[in-house]
């Protein structure tokens, strides 16, 4: 299993604890999550413009429907040319970047679109179904607690996707009624990641 994408908030310095000793007696499984120093004052989210390019594939980031992300970094020129948060079109974009920069760079904390704090919307009138995209700072969650819904009939940027939720009622909710499958951030691996890209 690959490193979830590092984050903060209640119960998460217990969950890192444990991820932590299971990579060292796993030699590696699970690694990578970012310790306690300097995840207490965590940057909040920020807005992200429309017009930014993603920073693992390069598109508009608000040309497209679905969950968004960003990832902050102590150290933002250690993965970016640039001195601010990673911006991304979607949740697989966000979790990619960050299995591709794990060796060099652990986020102090990762947001992506929180489903229950907004009011969204599905849109089944084209030629395939889409969820509303939502760019707004108060619009993203910490991943250490959201619920994904991984493949199901909703869609997003990258076509099939994993659409976050805060409140895992409502993500069985949502499950209930477009299909997937139901991930925490822990479980998700660069391969889950992958195979939903192809």
């Amino acid at each position: 299993m690959e490193p979830p994408i590092a984050a903060t908030g209640d119960g998460a310095v217990g969950r890192r604890t444990v991820l932590g000793s299971v990579a060292a007696a796993c030699l590696g499984s699970i690694a990578g999550c970012v310790g306690d120093e300097g995840t207490a004052n965590a940057p909040d989210p920020i807005s992200i413009d429309a017009e930014h390019a993603c920073d693992n594939c390069t598109m508009a980031v608000g040309n497209h429907p679905g969950p968004a992300g960003q990832s902050h970094y102590e150290d933002p020129t250690a993965v970016l040319d640039e001195d601010r948060p990673a911006q991304f079109c979607s949740t697989l974009c966000t979790y990619a970047f960050t299995f591709d920069q794990q060796r060099e760079s652990e986020p102090v904390v990762s947001y992506l679109t929180d489903y229950s704090a907004v009011e969204y919307e599905v849109d089944d009138s084209g030629q395939r179904t889409v969820i509303s995209r939502h760019l707004e700072a108060d619009a993203f969650g910490d991943v250490s607690g959201l619920t994904m819904i991984a493949d199901s009939d909703v869609e997003g940027s990258m076509g099939r996707t994993m659409i976050p939720f805060g409140d895992a009622d409502e993500a069985e909710e949502f499950q209930a009624e477009y299909g997937g499958d139901s991930y925490e951030n822990d479980e998700v691996t660069q391969e889950l990641v992958m195979s939903l890209m192809n």
